[in-house]
């Protein structure tokens, strides 16, 4: 047997290692186990006999459970339910007539307001009037609607567009997180990795884990420790995804690389390893949105603009490290190595540059990025982590890439902050549901006229 076949084996055997461990240490990097959330049971009707009246608060990415809803009944009597971890409540009721439905102000959490939907509806005390009749429907809803303290309708279009300016910059501070540390690994070994969103629903899923479940060990269940403060999960999650950008360059793309895989086997590589995580996902943690339930957001208003506390500390860190990473690309000694590296890696080499070092150093401070995105992302933007969460902003972190420029750190950011201001603001003027490909369409008229990015080279083909 030649030498070379047997390191043909030993590359083959480390990447199926590498991919047989995404599976297995999956549940021991998210490393908790979950219970499920026992969501309140819905009552039962028939029709002519009894009837429900349900409803949820909030809405299913957002609910607001906790809250003390009253229901009071045509004879005067009442009844009380608390509204489960999934928002929702139902009565049942088996007599015709007019039934008033109400919130217990006291239990409704800080910073909310939740009113009756609809004036035409409205009962005393600010309830609900709902009238019942058991031989027309088996269900009647019971629509409150939930706003902020201090919301008012007499926002000017020009006061909405500011506001939804806000979160355009909140997101795109959190796309440039993940897209900045994608655009390193393009410019350093020219891969487009479809599997860098999974580093960010990775952050998410640990940052869960750690901040709201603990640390235990799945099988055997040892406890470890408690659910940790925000800020220890977050400084644990930065670590634990950065360290598996080193695990990942270390056991598969170095080997890959050495043994002269083309860039399209090397894409397909990363798309086998995307699905493996998506499912690996799903099937520990479940199809379910995870929350990280902490301390309810306190709402601040200034002007037309509504955004919480919350939202401020997200984008101040994710600003605050997008510029030390900036600072470190310009000024030190390893950051004109990474760019060298990405202008020319023959060169670099030859100039006595370890590419594999800088190139290693990018994949761990790409992941360590994209799991701190991952942690906001679900914070303060989606409240929670699905198993397809990154499926969701894949297409955003490319555009984003693209719309800079490839292979540069800060065409990145510059085009995550476009992106993230169309995908915001862009509702103001078309459907919700087109701002996503408002987005790819502005992409492409861009890339009409300028083929290299906002700061990209151009470069001469043939």
């Amino acid at each position: 047997m030649s030498r070379t076949s047997v390191a043909d084996r030993g590359v083959v055997a480390r990447a199926a290692a590498f991919l047989g461990l995404t599976m297995l240490v999956a549940p021991l990097l998210l490393l908790f186990s979950t219970e499920p959330a026992h969501a309140l049971t819905l009552c039962q009707a028939k029709l002519g006999e009894s009837a429900c009246i349900v409803s949820t608060l909030g809405s299913k990415s957002n609910p607001i459970p906790g809250v003390d809803v009253i229901l009071t009944k045509p004879d005067g009597t009442e009844e009380t339910q608390t509204s489960g971890e999934d928002g929702k409540f139902s009565f049942q009721v088996t007599e015709s007539g007019e039934y008033f439905v109400g919130v217990d102000p006291k239990t409704v959490p800080k910073g909310y307001e939740i009113l009756p939907a609809g004036k035409e509806a409205q009962g005393p005390d600010g309830t609900l009037k709902i009238v019942v009749d058991l031989n027309a429907f088996a269900q009647y809803g019971a629509n409150f609607e939930i706003r902020e303290e201090g919301f008012s309708r007499e926002t000017s279009k020009w006061g909405q567009i500011l506001d939804a300016s806000v979160s355009g910059l909140l997101l795109g501070l959190l796309l440039a997180l993940a897209s900045v540390g994608l655009s390193l690994i393009y410019g350093t070994t020219g891969l487009s990795n479809f599997a860098h969103a999974e580093q960010v629903t990775l952050g998410g899923m640990v940052g869960y884990g750690l901040v709201n479940v603990g640390l235990t060990v799945p099988i055997v269940h040892w406890h470890l420790g408690s659910p940790y403060p925000l800020w220890v999960g977050g400084l644990l999650v930065v670590v634990i995804c950065g360290f598996s950008g080193w695990i990942q360059d270390r056991l598969m793309w170095q080997p890959l690389r050495h043994r002269g895989l083309g860039l399209t086997q090397l894409m397909i590589v990363t798309i086998g390893l995307s699905l493996a995580l998506q499912y690996s996902f799903q099937f520990f943690v479940g199809s379910d949105t995870v929350k990280l339930t902490i301390s309810s957001p306190k709402v601040r208003t200034f002007g037309p603009v509504t955004i919480t506390d919350r939202a401020l500390l997200a984008m101040a860190i994710s600003a605050v490290v997008l510029l030390l990473v900036g600072f470190a690309l310009l000024r030190t000694r390893i950051g004109r190595a990474t760019r060298a590296v990405s202008d020319n890696p023959a060169l670099a080499q030859a100039s006595g540059i370890d590419t594999d070092k800088v190139i290693r150093l990018v994949w761990t401070v790409a992941m360590a990025l994209a799991g701190l995105s991952g942690l906001l992302y679900s914070l303060v933007i989606q409240n929670g982590i699905k198993w397809d969460t990154g499926l969701q902003i894949l297409l955003l972190l490319f555009a984003s890439v693209t719309l800079g420029g490839l292979g540069t750190a800060f065409g990145a950011l510059v085009g995550s902050l476009v992106i993230g201001q169309i995908v915001q603001v862009s509702p103001q003027f078309i459907p919700g549901d087109f701002k996503y490909a408002a987005a790819l369409l502005i992409l492409i008229l861009l890339l009409l006229v300028r083929p290299q990015g906002l700061l990209g080279r151009a470069q001469r083909v043939g």
